[in-house]
Protein backbone atom coordinates (compact mmCIF):
# COMPACT_ATOMS: atom_id res chain seq x y z
CA UNK A 1 0.00 0.00 0.00
CA UNK A 2 3.22 2.50 0.52
CA UNK A 3 3.75 1.76 -2.85
CA UNK A 4 0.70 3.16 -4.02
CA UNK A 5 0.63 6.30 -1.74
CA UNK A 6 4.11 7.90 -3.18
CA UNK A 7 2.75 6.80 -6.38
CA UNK A 8 -0.39 8.91 -6.33
CA UNK A 9 1.84 11.84 -4.85
CA UNK A 10 3.88 10.85 -7.83
CA UNK A 11 0.90 11.66 -10.33
CA UNK A 12 0.40 14.77 -8.08
CA UNK A 13 3.66 16.45 -8.88
CA UNK A 14 3.95 15.11 -12.78
CA UNK A 15 0.13 16.61 -12.96
CA UNK A 16 0.62 19.84 -12.75
CA UNK A 17 0.90 22.10 -15.55
CA UNK A 18 4.26 22.99 -15.79
CA UNK A 19 5.70 19.29 -15.42
CA UNK A 20 2.71 17.75 -17.68
CA UNK A 21 4.28 19.98 -20.09
CA UNK A 22 7.70 19.54 -20.05
CA UNK A 23 6.75 15.82 -20.21
CA UNK A 24 5.63 16.66 -23.46
CA UNK A 25 7.91 17.95 -24.57
CA UNK A 26 10.60 15.76 -24.12
CA UNK A 27 8.25 12.81 -25.38
CA UNK A 28 7.78 14.63 -28.78
CA UNK A 29 11.21 16.14 -29.20
CA UNK A 30 12.75 12.27 -28.44
CA UNK A 31 10.54 11.14 -31.13
CA UNK A 32 12.32 13.77 -33.12
CA UNK A 33 15.14 12.83 -32.48
CA UNK A 34 14.52 9.23 -32.80
CA UNK A 35 13.49 9.42 -36.05
CA UNK A 36 16.46 11.82 -37.70
CA UNK A 37 19.22 9.73 -38.11
CA UNK A 38 22.86 11.04 -36.81
CA UNK A 39 20.68 11.77 -33.35
CA UNK A 40 19.94 9.73 -30.92
CA UNK A 41 18.88 9.49 -27.31
CA UNK A 42 22.49 10.58 -25.77
CA UNK A 43 22.87 13.13 -27.88
CA UNK A 44 19.22 14.90 -27.69
CA UNK A 45 18.85 14.93 -24.15
CA UNK A 46 22.68 16.38 -24.06
CA UNK A 47 21.46 19.41 -26.66
CA UNK A 48 18.00 20.14 -24.31
CA UNK A 49 20.59 19.69 -21.11
CA UNK A 50 21.33 23.15 -20.69
CA UNK A 51 17.87 24.12 -20.96
CA UNK A 52 17.11 22.72 -17.82
CA UNK A 53 19.68 24.22 -15.58
CA UNK A 54 16.71 27.34 -14.52
CA UNK A 55 14.11 24.37 -13.85
CA UNK A 56 13.09 22.77 -10.78
CA UNK A 57 14.55 19.44 -10.58
CA UNK A 58 11.56 17.42 -10.79
CA UNK A 59 10.40 18.90 -14.07
CA UNK A 60 14.25 18.50 -15.51
CA UNK A 61 14.65 15.00 -14.75
CA UNK A 62 10.64 14.06 -16.01
CA UNK A 63 11.80 16.37 -19.05
CA UNK A 64 14.85 14.64 -20.21
CA UNK A 65 13.82 10.96 -19.33
CA UNK A 66 10.81 11.90 -21.79
CA UNK A 67 13.25 12.43 -24.43
CA UNK A 68 15.18 9.25 -23.40
CA UNK A 69 11.94 7.16 -23.84
CA UNK A 70 10.87 9.11 -26.92
CA UNK A 71 13.83 8.39 -28.92
CA UNK A 72 13.57 4.75 -27.86
CA UNK A 73 10.33 4.86 -29.57
CA UNK A 74 11.12 6.91 -32.47
CA UNK A 75 14.18 4.90 -33.77
CA UNK A 76 11.92 2.37 -35.17
CA UNK A 77 10.60 4.65 -37.86
CA UNK A 78 13.85 5.40 -39.85
CA UNK A 79 14.14 1.63 -39.69
CA UNK A 80 11.51 0.52 -41.12
CA UNK A 81 11.03 2.99 -43.58
CA UNK A 82 14.68 4.44 -44.74
CA UNK A 83 16.55 1.05 -42.93
CA UNK A 84 18.71 3.81 -41.30
CA UNK A 85 18.45 3.56 -37.38
CA UNK A 86 17.58 6.25 -35.69
CA UNK A 87 19.41 5.21 -33.08
CA UNK A 88 21.78 1.71 -32.18
CA UNK A 89 18.86 -0.62 -30.35
CA UNK A 90 17.23 -0.34 -33.59
CA UNK A 91 19.51 -1.79 -36.07
CA UNK A 92 17.96 -4.81 -36.08
CA UNK A 93 14.71 -3.49 -36.72
CA UNK A 94 15.77 -3.05 -40.13
CA UNK A 95 15.90 -6.16 -41.04
CA UNK A 96 12.20 -7.56 -41.39
CA UNK A 97 10.97 -3.59 -40.71
CA UNK A 98 12.14 -2.17 -44.05
CA UNK A 99 11.51 -5.52 -45.65
CA UNK A 100 7.82 -5.29 -44.86
CA UNK A 101 7.27 -2.02 -45.92
CA UNK A 102 9.07 -2.65 -49.81
CA UNK A 103 6.05 -5.29 -49.56
CA UNK A 104 3.31 -2.38 -48.67
CA UNK A 105 3.23 -3.10 -45.14
CA UNK A 106 5.11 -0.06 -43.37
CA UNK A 107 1.91 0.43 -41.86
CA UNK A 108 1.08 -2.82 -39.57
CA UNK A 109 4.85 -2.86 -38.80
CA UNK A 110 4.69 0.62 -37.25
CA UNK A 111 1.70 0.44 -35.39
CA UNK A 112 2.60 -3.08 -34.14
CA UNK A 113 6.27 -1.44 -33.49
CA UNK A 114 4.67 1.30 -31.48
CA UNK A 115 2.46 -1.17 -29.43
CA UNK A 116 5.18 -3.51 -28.36
CA UNK A 117 6.98 -0.39 -27.55
CA UNK A 118 3.68 0.88 -25.02
CA UNK A 119 3.20 -2.64 -23.12
CA UNK A 120 6.80 -3.28 -23.11
CA UNK A 121 7.52 0.16 -21.54
CA UNK A 122 4.80 0.04 -19.45
CA UNK A 123 5.47 -3.10 -17.89
CA UNK A 124 8.94 -2.28 -17.27
CA UNK A 125 7.85 1.17 -15.13
CA UNK A 126 6.17 -1.43 -12.59
CA UNK A 127 9.08 -3.27 -12.01
CA UNK A 128 10.78 0.16 -11.45
CA UNK A 129 8.11 0.59 -9.16
CA UNK A 130 7.82 -3.10 -7.24
CA UNK A 131 11.92 -3.65 -7.07
CA UNK A 132 13.75 0.18 -7.27
CA UNK A 133 12.41 0.89 -2.89
CA UNK A 134 13.52 -3.03 -1.67
CA UNK A 135 16.61 -2.78 -3.46
CA UNK A 136 17.53 0.95 -2.12
CA UNK A 137 16.78 -0.48 1.51
CA UNK A 138 19.31 -3.36 1.01
CA UNK A 139 21.75 -0.53 -0.84
CA UNK A 140 22.36 1.51 2.42
CA UNK A 141 24.25 -1.54 4.32
CA UNK A 142 26.81 -1.24 0.88
CA UNK A 143 30.29 0.50 2.30
CA UNK A 144 33.22 1.78 0.32
CA UNK A 145 34.69 -1.85 -0.45
CA UNK A 146 31.30 -3.21 -1.95
CA UNK A 147 30.42 -0.48 -3.89
CA UNK A 148 34.03 -0.14 -5.34
CA UNK A 149 33.66 -3.95 -6.36
CA UNK A 150 29.88 -3.14 -7.57
CA UNK A 151 31.14 -0.69 -10.12
CA UNK A 152 34.20 -2.75 -10.98
CA UNK A 153 31.79 -5.62 -11.74
CA UNK A 154 29.91 -3.07 -14.20
CA UNK A 155 32.78 -2.64 -15.86
CA UNK A 156 33.51 -6.14 -16.46
CA UNK A 157 29.82 -7.43 -17.23
CA UNK A 158 30.18 -4.62 -19.78
CA UNK A 159 33.23 -5.89 -21.66
CA UNK A 160 31.74 -9.05 -21.97
CA UNK A 161 28.53 -8.16 -23.18
CA UNK A 162 30.13 -5.40 -25.80
CA UNK A 163 29.66 -6.27 -29.68
CA UNK A 164 33.60 -5.98 -30.11
CA UNK A 165 36.27 -8.04 -28.77
CA UNK A 166 37.03 -8.44 -24.83
CA UNK A 167 40.32 -6.97 -25.79
CA UNK A 168 39.22 -4.11 -27.85
CA UNK A 169 36.54 -3.17 -25.13
CA UNK A 170 38.88 -3.51 -22.06
CA UNK A 171 40.88 -0.72 -23.77
CA UNK A 172 38.20 1.33 -24.07
CA UNK A 173 37.11 1.25 -20.01
CA UNK A 174 40.96 1.82 -19.62
CA UNK A 175 41.33 5.29 -21.68
CA UNK A 176 38.07 6.49 -19.78
CA UNK A 177 39.25 5.64 -16.36
CA UNK A 178 42.29 7.77 -17.14
CA UNK A 179 40.46 10.23 -18.68
CA UNK A 180 38.57 10.20 -15.42
CA UNK A 181 41.26 11.46 -13.55
CA UNK A 182 42.19 14.63 -15.30
CA UNK A 183 41.05 17.17 -13.19
CA UNK A 184 40.92 18.22 -9.38
CA UNK A 185 41.60 15.04 -7.28
CA UNK A 186 38.10 14.06 -5.89
CA UNK A 187 39.44 13.97 -2.03
CA UNK A 188 42.61 16.29 -1.83
CA UNK A 189 41.44 18.91 -4.62
CA UNK A 190 45.05 18.97 -6.03
CA UNK A 191 45.46 19.44 -10.15
CA UNK A 192 46.19 16.35 -12.31
CA UNK A 193 46.74 16.11 -15.98
CA UNK A 194 45.45 20.04 -16.67
CA UNK A 195 48.60 20.79 -18.07
CA UNK A 196 48.41 24.15 -16.01
CA UNK A 197 44.90 24.95 -17.46
CA UNK A 198 41.77 25.69 -15.48
CA UNK A 199 39.67 25.10 -18.50
CA UNK A 200 40.43 21.26 -17.58
CA UNK A 201 39.95 21.55 -13.75
CA UNK A 202 36.65 19.20 -13.57
CA UNK A 203 38.02 17.26 -16.21
CA UNK A 204 36.71 17.03 -20.06
CA UNK A 205 33.16 17.81 -20.33
CA UNK A 206 30.65 14.83 -20.48
CA UNK A 207 28.31 16.34 -22.46
CA UNK A 208 31.12 17.45 -25.59
CA UNK A 209 32.47 13.70 -25.20
CA UNK A 210 29.03 12.32 -25.41
CA UNK A 211 28.12 14.28 -28.47
CA UNK A 212 31.18 13.83 -29.95
CA UNK A 213 31.55 10.05 -29.65
CA UNK A 214 27.93 9.23 -30.69
CA UNK A 215 26.68 12.21 -32.59
CA UNK A 216 29.60 13.47 -34.40
CA UNK A 217 30.97 10.03 -35.42
CA UNK A 218 27.10 9.10 -36.40
CA UNK A 219 27.62 11.71 -38.98
CA UNK A 220 30.56 11.27 -40.07
CA UNK A 221 29.55 7.65 -40.71
CA UNK A 222 26.38 8.41 -42.23
CA UNK A 223 28.41 10.82 -44.97
CA UNK A 224 30.63 7.37 -46.15
CA UNK A 225 27.27 5.83 -46.94
CA UNK A 226 25.44 8.44 -48.33
CA UNK A 227 25.30 6.92 -51.99
CA UNK A 228 23.07 3.90 -50.34
CA UNK A 229 20.42 5.65 -48.32
CA UNK A 230 17.26 4.58 -49.97
CA UNK A 231 14.24 7.05 -50.98
CA UNK A 232 11.54 7.34 -48.47
CA UNK A 233 8.40 5.22 -48.21
CA UNK A 234 5.39 7.46 -47.06
CA UNK A 235 2.96 5.24 -46.24
CA UNK A 236 -1.05 5.79 -46.79
CA UNK A 237 -3.51 6.50 -43.62
CA UNK A 238 -5.19 2.98 -45.07
CA UNK A 239 -1.78 0.72 -45.09
CA UNK A 240 -1.39 1.93 -41.07
CA UNK A 241 -4.13 -0.44 -40.00
CA UNK A 242 -2.70 -3.77 -39.45
CA UNK A 243 -4.79 -6.55 -39.92
CA UNK A 244 -6.00 -9.54 -37.27
CA UNK A 245 -3.19 -11.98 -38.65
CA UNK A 246 -0.60 -9.71 -37.51
CA UNK A 247 -1.82 -8.56 -34.21
CA UNK A 248 -1.82 -12.21 -33.37
CA UNK A 249 1.33 -13.07 -34.85
CA UNK A 250 2.54 -10.40 -32.59
CA UNK A 251 1.22 -11.13 -29.41
CA UNK A 252 3.74 -14.19 -28.71
CA UNK A 253 6.94 -11.90 -29.38
CA UNK A 254 5.96 -8.66 -27.32
CA UNK A 255 5.50 -10.83 -24.27
CA UNK A 256 8.64 -12.64 -24.26
CA UNK A 257 10.19 -9.02 -25.61
CA UNK A 258 9.05 -7.39 -22.39
CA UNK A 259 10.33 -10.25 -20.19
CA UNK A 260 14.22 -10.00 -22.19
CA UNK A 261 14.22 -6.34 -22.27
CA UNK A 262 13.11 -6.27 -18.73
CA UNK A 263 16.01 -8.29 -17.71
CA UNK A 264 18.73 -6.93 -19.90
CA UNK A 265 18.18 -3.48 -18.44
CA UNK A 266 19.79 -4.04 -15.71
CA UNK A 267 23.04 -5.61 -17.45
CA UNK A 268 25.59 -2.30 -17.64
CA UNK A 269 27.22 -1.24 -21.09
CA UNK A 270 24.74 -1.31 -23.86
CA UNK A 271 21.70 -3.57 -22.59
CA UNK A 272 19.35 -1.87 -24.73
CA UNK A 273 21.25 -3.21 -27.96
CA UNK A 274 21.78 -7.07 -26.82
CA UNK A 275 18.49 -7.19 -25.42
CA UNK A 276 16.93 -6.69 -29.27
CA UNK A 277 19.80 -8.68 -30.53
CA UNK A 278 18.73 -11.67 -28.18
CA UNK A 279 14.78 -11.28 -28.21
CA UNK A 280 15.39 -11.83 -32.35
CA UNK A 281 17.48 -14.46 -32.07
CA UNK A 282 14.67 -16.25 -29.64
CA UNK A 283 11.83 -15.13 -31.54
CA UNK A 284 13.58 -17.02 -34.80
CA UNK A 285 14.68 -19.96 -32.94
CA UNK A 286 10.98 -20.33 -31.78
CA UNK A 287 8.93 -19.55 -34.85
CA UNK A 288 7.31 -22.28 -36.99
CA UNK A 289 8.77 -20.64 -40.10
CA UNK A 290 12.29 -19.24 -39.38
CA UNK A 291 12.79 -19.14 -43.06
CA UNK A 292 10.48 -15.85 -42.95
CA UNK A 293 12.67 -13.77 -40.90
CA UNK A 294 14.88 -11.75 -42.91
CA UNK A 295 12.58 -11.25 -45.48
CA UNK A 296 9.22 -9.23 -43.60
CA UNK A 297 8.30 -11.40 -40.38
CA UNK A 298 6.49 -9.56 -38.09
CA UNK A 299 7.75 -11.08 -35.35
CA UNK A 300 11.50 -9.78 -36.32
CA UNK A 301 9.98 -6.07 -35.67
CA UNK A 302 7.49 -6.79 -32.65
CA UNK A 303 10.29 -8.62 -30.18
CA UNK A 304 12.69 -6.21 -30.66
CA UNK A 305 10.92 -3.36 -30.35
CA UNK A 306 9.33 -4.86 -27.47
CA UNK A 307 12.52 -5.62 -26.06
CA UNK A 308 13.96 -2.18 -26.93
CA UNK A 309 11.73 -0.18 -24.96
CA UNK A 310 11.10 -2.63 -21.84
CA UNK A 311 14.94 -1.84 -20.66
CA UNK A 312 13.99 1.84 -20.34
CA UNK A 313 12.56 1.14 -16.74
CA UNK A 314 15.22 -1.69 -15.60
CA UNK A 315 17.84 0.43 -16.50
CA UNK A 316 16.58 2.43 -14.07
CA UNK A 317 16.83 1.01 -11.60
CA UNK A 318 20.73 0.72 -11.35
CA UNK A 319 20.84 4.71 -11.97
CA UNK A 320 18.09 5.59 -9.12
CA UNK A 321 19.18 3.24 -6.72
CA UNK A 322 23.08 2.55 -7.27
CA UNK A 323 23.76 5.74 -8.90
CA UNK A 324 25.62 3.63 -11.56
CA UNK A 325 24.44 4.33 -15.51
CA UNK A 326 23.73 1.64 -17.44
CA UNK A 327 23.23 2.63 -20.23
CA UNK A 328 25.26 6.28 -21.69
CA UNK A 329 22.41 7.91 -22.17
CA UNK A 330 21.03 7.44 -18.51
CA UNK A 331 24.07 9.03 -17.83
CA UNK A 332 23.14 12.28 -19.12
CA UNK A 333 20.42 11.44 -16.62
CA UNK A 334 23.15 11.11 -13.72
CA UNK A 335 24.79 14.11 -14.80
CA UNK A 336 21.17 16.38 -14.89
CA UNK A 337 20.49 14.84 -11.41
CA UNK A 338 23.84 16.22 -9.47
CA UNK A 339 23.81 19.82 -11.84
CA UNK A 340 20.37 20.16 -9.61
CA UNK A 341 22.16 19.15 -6.43
CA UNK A 342 20.54 15.65 -6.56
CA UNK A 343 22.25 12.14 -5.47
CA UNK A 344 20.75 9.52 -7.10
CA UNK A 345 21.54 6.08 -4.69
CA UNK A 346 19.44 4.22 -2.13
CA UNK A 347 18.82 7.70 -0.33
CA UNK A 348 17.41 9.30 -3.14
CA UNK A 349 13.67 7.87 -2.54
CA UNK A 350 13.93 9.32 1.19
CA UNK A 351 15.72 12.36 0.00
CA UNK A 352 14.00 13.17 -3.11
CA UNK A 353 10.85 11.52 -3.17
CA UNK A 354 8.97 13.87 -5.57
CA UNK A 355 11.80 13.31 -7.83
CA UNK A 356 12.18 9.24 -7.85
CA UNK A 357 8.13 9.05 -7.95
CA UNK A 358 7.68 11.99 -9.96
CA UNK A 359 9.68 10.35 -12.75
CA UNK A 360 8.02 6.94 -12.56
CA UNK A 361 4.83 8.35 -12.78
CA UNK A 362 5.85 10.68 -15.92
CA UNK A 363 6.86 7.56 -17.31
CA UNK A 364 3.42 6.27 -17.31
CA UNK A 365 2.15 9.07 -18.63
CA UNK A 366 4.67 9.56 -21.33
CA UNK A 367 3.98 6.04 -22.35
CA UNK A 368 0.70 7.01 -23.31
CA UNK A 369 1.49 10.45 -24.87
CA UNK A 370 4.09 8.40 -26.63
CA UNK A 371 1.78 5.90 -27.95
CA UNK A 372 -0.59 9.07 -29.10
CA UNK A 373 2.21 10.63 -31.02
CA UNK A 374 3.71 7.43 -32.70
CA UNK A 375 0.68 6.44 -34.36
CA UNK A 376 -1.54 9.37 -36.03
CA UNK A 377 2.07 11.69 -36.44
CA UNK A 378 3.78 8.59 -38.03
CA UNK A 379 3.19 10.80 -41.57
CA UNK A 380 4.57 14.00 -40.18
CA UNK A 381 7.86 12.79 -38.96
CA UNK A 382 8.25 10.54 -42.46
CA UNK A 383 8.09 14.05 -44.22
CA UNK A 384 11.33 14.80 -41.89
CA UNK A 385 13.05 12.09 -43.47
CA UNK A 386 12.49 13.53 -46.82
CA UNK A 387 15.42 15.59 -46.30
CA UNK A 388 17.92 15.32 -48.23
CA UNK A 389 20.84 13.89 -45.52
CA UNK A 390 23.44 16.36 -47.28
CA UNK A 391 20.85 19.45 -45.77
CA UNK A 392 19.93 17.47 -42.79
CA UNK A 393 23.45 16.85 -41.44
CA UNK A 394 24.63 19.96 -41.42
CA UNK A 395 21.70 21.13 -39.13
CA UNK A 396 22.86 18.61 -36.94
CA UNK A 397 26.22 20.13 -36.39
CA UNK A 398 24.85 23.72 -36.04
CA UNK A 399 22.43 22.35 -33.58
CA UNK A 400 25.66 20.18 -31.67
CA UNK A 401 27.74 23.36 -31.70
CA UNK A 402 24.98 25.88 -30.40
CA UNK A 403 23.81 23.14 -27.47
CA UNK A 404 27.63 22.36 -26.47
CA UNK A 405 28.11 26.14 -26.03
CA UNK A 406 25.34 26.94 -24.27
CA UNK A 407 26.71 24.44 -21.83
CA UNK A 408 29.76 26.53 -20.42
CA UNK A 409 29.83 29.11 -23.19
CA UNK A 410 33.51 27.78 -23.95
CA UNK A 411 34.74 27.50 -27.01
CA UNK A 412 37.45 24.93 -26.38
CA UNK A 413 34.54 22.52 -25.59
CA UNK A 414 33.32 22.45 -29.37
CA UNK A 415 36.86 21.71 -30.26
CA UNK A 416 36.74 19.07 -27.60
CA UNK A 417 33.65 17.66 -28.59
CA UNK A 418 35.24 17.95 -32.09
CA UNK A 419 37.96 15.85 -31.30
CA UNK A 420 36.38 13.01 -29.97
CA UNK A 421 33.97 13.19 -33.14
CA UNK A 422 36.98 11.94 -35.01
CA UNK A 423 38.47 10.05 -32.36
CA UNK A 424 34.78 8.17 -32.28
CA UNK A 425 34.53 7.91 -36.54
CA UNK A 426 38.43 6.17 -36.30
CA UNK A 427 37.70 3.98 -33.36
CA UNK A 428 34.52 3.00 -34.85
CA UNK A 429 36.24 2.16 -38.10
CA UNK A 430 38.15 -0.38 -36.52
CA UNK A 431 35.17 -1.84 -34.74
CA UNK A 432 35.80 -0.22 -31.09
CA UNK A 433 33.00 -0.28 -29.22
CA UNK A 434 33.01 4.15 -27.67
CA UNK A 435 30.07 2.92 -25.39
CA UNK A 436 32.04 1.55 -22.46
CA UNK A 437 34.93 4.66 -22.54
CA UNK A 438 31.92 6.92 -22.04
CA UNK A 439 30.50 4.98 -18.83
CA UNK A 440 34.50 4.27 -17.64
CA UNK A 441 34.18 8.26 -17.72
CA UNK A 442 31.31 8.13 -15.40
CA UNK A 443 32.23 5.91 -12.92
CA UNK A 444 36.18 6.69 -12.92
CA UNK A 445 35.70 9.47 -9.93
CA UNK A 446 33.36 7.45 -7.92
CA UNK A 447 35.20 3.98 -8.39
CA UNK A 448 38.65 5.93 -6.76
CA UNK A 449 36.62 7.73 -4.29
CA UNK A 450 35.13 4.47 -2.94
CA UNK A 451 38.85 2.60 -3.39
CA UNK A 452 40.66 5.06 -1.61
CA UNK A 453 38.09 5.36 1.44
CA UNK A 454 37.65 1.68 1.82
CA UNK A 455 42.01 1.65 1.82
CA UNK A 456 42.06 4.47 4.54
CA UNK A 457 39.07 2.77 7.11
CA UNK A 458 41.71 -0.64 6.46
CA UNK A 459 44.85 1.68 7.04
CA UNK A 460 46.01 0.03 3.70
CA UNK A 461 45.04 -3.39 4.14
CA UNK A 462 43.20 -4.77 0.59
CA UNK A 463 41.61 -7.66 2.50
CA UNK A 464 38.62 -5.31 3.23
CA UNK A 465 37.08 -6.04 -0.35
CA UNK A 466 36.97 -9.52 0.77
CA UNK A 467 35.11 -8.73 4.24
CA UNK A 468 31.61 -8.59 4.56
CA UNK A 469 28.20 -10.08 2.67
CA UNK A 470 28.09 -7.77 -0.07
CA UNK A 471 31.67 -7.57 -1.01
CA UNK A 472 32.25 -11.32 -1.17
CA UNK A 473 28.99 -11.78 -3.52
CA UNK A 474 30.47 -8.96 -6.17
CA UNK A 475 33.97 -10.41 -5.62
CA UNK A 476 32.85 -13.98 -5.76
CA UNK A 477 30.36 -12.76 -9.95
CA UNK A 478 33.68 -11.17 -10.65
CA UNK A 479 35.41 -14.25 -10.56
CA UNK A 480 32.47 -16.63 -12.19
CA UNK A 481 32.54 -14.18 -14.83
CA UNK A 482 36.50 -14.16 -15.43
CA UNK A 483 35.83 -17.78 -15.55
CA UNK A 484 32.96 -17.88 -18.28
CA UNK A 485 34.65 -15.65 -20.20
CA UNK A 486 37.51 -18.07 -20.35
CA UNK A 487 35.78 -20.91 -20.90
CA UNK A 488 33.54 -19.49 -23.39
CA UNK A 489 37.49 -18.19 -25.04
CA UNK A 490 38.63 -21.47 -25.68
CA UNK A 491 35.41 -22.82 -26.39
CA UNK A 492 35.54 -20.58 -29.68
CA UNK A 493 32.33 -19.25 -28.73
CA UNK A 494 33.08 -15.80 -28.28
CA UNK A 495 34.63 -15.56 -31.82
CA UNK A 496 31.19 -17.11 -33.49
CA UNK A 497 29.27 -14.81 -31.41
CA UNK A 498 30.73 -11.75 -32.84
CA UNK A 499 30.48 -13.06 -36.35
CA UNK A 500 27.59 -13.73 -35.52
CA UNK A 501 26.25 -9.89 -34.65
CA UNK A 502 28.24 -8.50 -37.00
Amino acid sequence: MDVIHYLLQGFSVVLSPSNLLYCLIGCLWGTVVGVLPGLGPLAGMSLVLPLTYKLDPAGAIIMLSGIFYGAMYGGSTTSILLRVPGEAASIITCIDGYEMAKQGRAGPALVVAGIGSFIGGTVSIVGLMLFAPPLAKAMLKVGPAAEFALMLLALIVMSVVSTSSTLKTLAMILVGLLLATIGLDPITGLARFTFGSMYFADGFNFVAMALGLFGISEILINFENIANLKPTIKPTLRSLVPQLADLKASAGPIGRGTVIGFLFGFVPGISHVISTFVSYAVEKKLSRHPEQFGHGAIAGVAGPETANNATTGSCMIPLLVLGIPAIPATAILLSAMMIHGVQPGPQLMSEHPQVFWGLIASMYIGNLMLLVLNLPLVGLFVNLLRIPYVYLAPVVLLICVIGIYSVTARPLDIFIMAAFGVLGYVLRKFDFDVAPLLLAVVLGDRMEVSLRRALVISDGDYGIFLQGAFSQVFAGAIVLIALLQGAAWLSGFRKKTLRDVK
